[in-house]
């Protein structure tokens, strides 16, 4: 078997058993998200369970491209119920990068599957095919990289420099190693079950969103910890390094020369690790570094250690609050020390604030903030001092703990909050991320679990507008289009796919309303479901549609991915033929989520994503006048009608029953989900 290791491991924390699964019985699904769903939907026998209980199933999993010099493909996806969405915590995934997934696979292990609860707080330790399930008692309350370094003391037998090679498991015959075990940490918010706790792996690499930490704490698990010593088995290695090296000479970041350069696909990271790493940008001298096997680093390693592995809106979690950069840096570290998803409580900590401001909440108001004190908002102690109480549930910090939307709805200020958005929350309790005027993001969102935090589509977009429409680079709006709609396989045809045109007659035609705007969601979501999820070709990196490094414009998209799996695996896999595996699993969630209770009456937006306008960041393509354009539409809002009108589009194209958004009989057994659509038949919830 190439690419795979050929096993996951199975522990339960009830019983303190630990098996193994044959990764080849959920090979089909490709690996990562489509084998995690695959197995929670066989595992978890009552999906409509609290992601709390005992019962719920949680995967890790790697990718089969992992662990190899396959690149950006260092990603781990965690799966399971989660506890942080509202109203109903959905089935739901995170992850993460680093280099846990490529210790995983040098272990010998394909992913983790973690059943029951344990008794007393335990921690996971893999020493390549040894799983052992330790105590946990002494780390129970400590923070992320404390319980990590304490880890790396015992695994590697009192030692946390690693300077030199030392032997795994005390032998040598066990295999040597330089590498610290790479460990993913609940953090003292996740301990006491707080439904915004993350996991975090090294300094800063997280799985934010879902609310993980509160369920790994309902389980009593502290950490996994990995080692390994082994390696990947790869089908055709030379033509792997041809890839590797043909990225490298085109489009790799020279860290010893990093020059901010021109780029239109999802590597706007070459410039954006580049500006990063010049010590005007933190007033400290600093380096990028990525994740394993990563040729596109977007993280950093700075002179005083502050701020190590975050990025993008980790840095931005106590801005507006008048601190210098120096201590929002150190805010950050605060805040990957306590485990907390950073999309929550960026918001929740800002309309805190608000309410403050208002003389609706402080010490003795209507809503009490013991012990928080806000007249100290601008302070380093404050925001230290506000993560804390969540962590603990001290006073006010046990409503924090809930997440901003149940803190809402329990200070009666939910109704009002949804209307004028002074909760920016449009879906599922998860703060909006650029939503408009790239619909896909919101669309996304809600015809899912969760923010899908994905940007294939935003970073040609937002070099369009930075490049003055790209009109110099000679790619005109209408090039533009047809690049990026020639690689949406099955729907490469349809142009109109990209016309984000929304009140100039033609949004219910060709625009955000239309069936052409169906066909871009339902690509979006099969392909990365596939290659995003379950191959985990990073978000920041792929799909690389057009690339203004190359004279023709031409990204690297499917050619890095469909040559990328061939030489790793041994076996053709095309973009297309991805794609579809995509749709499967995309149909499997769904299905999943039917059984928790999802319907069309209640995928809707909060009431604010109708009723406000929203200021648009960057350019988005429209056909206008007969032609394309690119536009910078200054104000947008989401018609509640027309949308409604566009879901029916939607459940038509994904062969769902338009009337319920349930997933039909003859469109699961078409994908060969006979057995989903009998359990959805017996819960009288099959569409």
């Amino acid at each position: 078997m190439y690419g795979h290791t050929g096993k996951i491991a199975r522990i339960n924390l009830t019983t303190r058993s630990i098996g193994t699964i044959d990764t080849g019985d959920y090979e089909s699904w490709g690996g990562g998200h489509g084998i995690g769903s695959a197995i929670f939907f066989d595992l978890c026998k009552d999906k409509t369970i609290d992601g709390f209980d005992p019962a719920n199933v949680v995967t890790i999993m790697s990718s089969p491209l992992a662990g190899t010099l396959a690149p950006t493909v260092s990603r781990t996806e965690v799966q399971g119920i989660g506890v942080q969405a509202y109203p109903i915590a959905w089935y739901t995934r995170s992850n993460f990068g680093g280099r846990f997934s490529a210790m995983l696979k040098a272990a010998g292990w394909d992913g983790i599957v973690i059943e029951g609860a344990a008794s007393s707080p335990v921690w996971i330790n893999i020493v390549n095919d040894k799983v052992s399930i330790e105590d946990a008692t002494g780390l129970w309350g400590m923070d992320t990289w404390a319980t990590q370094q304490e880890i790396w003391r015992r695994v590697g037998g009192g030692s946390v420099n690693f300077d030199d090679w030392w032997d795994v498991a005390g032998s040598r015959d066990a295999g040597r190693t330089t590498q610290r075990p790479a460990v993913l940490a609940n953090g003292p918010a996740g301990d006491n079950l707080a439904r915004n706790g993350c996991l975090v792996h090294d300094a800063g690499a997280g799985a934010g969103q879902g609310g993980f930490g509160g369920v790994w704490g309902s389980k009593k698990l502290k950490a996994v910890s990995v080692i390994g010593t082994g390696h990947v088995k790869v089908a055709d290695p030379k033509t792997l390094m041809d890839v590797r090296l043909w990225l490298a000479r085109n489009h790799y970041l020279n860290v010893d020369d990093p020059v901010r350069q021109p780029s239109t696909g999802g590597v706007g990271m070459g410039g954006l690790a580049a500006g990063r790493s010049t010590p005007s940008v933190d007033n400290e001298p600093n380096r990028v570094t990525g994740c394993s096997s990563c040729g596109f680093p977007c993280k950093r390693r700075s002179e005083s250690g502050t701020f190590n592995d975050s990025q993008c809106v980790d840095q931005n979690y106590w801005s507006g609050a008048g601190l210098s950069v120096r201590d929002m840096r150190k805010a950050t570290d605060m805040l990957q020390k306590a485990g907390v998803n950073v999309y929550d409580v960026s918001g929740f900590r800002g309309w805190m604030n608000v309410l403050y401001q208002r003389g609706e909440l402080g010490i003795g108001k209507a809503i009490d903030s013991t012990p928080l004190d806000f007249s100290q908002y601008q302070t380093l102690s404050f925001a230290e001092k506000w993560l804390d109480v969540l962590c603990r549930r001290e006073g006010i910090g046990n409503d924090m703990a809930e997440g901003v939307i149940r803190a809402a709805k329990k200070w009666g200020k939910l109704e009002e909050a949804l209307e004028t958005r002074d909760l920016n929350y449009p879906q599922w309790g998860y703060s909006a991320h650029w939503s408009l005027p790239q619909v896909e993001w919101c669309y996304g969102s809600l015809m899912g679990d969760r923010d899908i935090n994905e940007h294939c589509f935003s970073f040609p977009h937002w070099t369009a507008a930075y490049t003055v429409g790209l009109q110099k680079e000679g790619l005109t709006a209408e090039k533009f289009v047809k690049q990026l709609t020639g690689k949406m396989v099955p729907y490469e045809d349809d142009m109109f796919m990209l016309d984000y045109s929304w009140r100039n007659g033609r949004e219910e035609i060709t625009g955000i309303y239309s069936e052409h705007r169906a066909k871009m969601i339902a690509w979006h979501r099969h392909h990365t479901r596939f290659w995003k999820q379950s191959m985990q070709f990073c978000d920041w990196a792929f799909p690389n549609f057009i690339n203004a490094q190359n004279k023709d414009m031409e990204g690297w998209t499917p050619y890095c991915e469909e040559n990328t799996y061939k030489a790793i695996m041994g076996k053709e896999m095309s973009y297309e033929e991805g794609v579809e595996i995509g749709r499967k699993i995309w149909n499997l969630d769904r299905s999943i989520w039917v059984m928790q209770g999802r319907h069309r009456d209640i995928e809707k937006f909060a009431p604010f994503f109708h009723n406000q306008f929203f200021q648009p960041f960057g350019a988005v393509t429209v056909y206008q006048d007969d032609k394309w354009q690119y536009s910078m539409e200054p104000f947008m809002h989401i018609d509640a009608a027309k949308f409604e009108n566009w879901k029916t589009k939607f459940y038509n194209l994904e062969g769902w029953n338009p009337d319920s958004g349930w997933p039909t009989r003859s469109t699961l057994e078409d994908l060969g989900l006979k057995k989903v659509a009998d359990e959805l038949q017996s819960a009288g919830k099959l569409g």
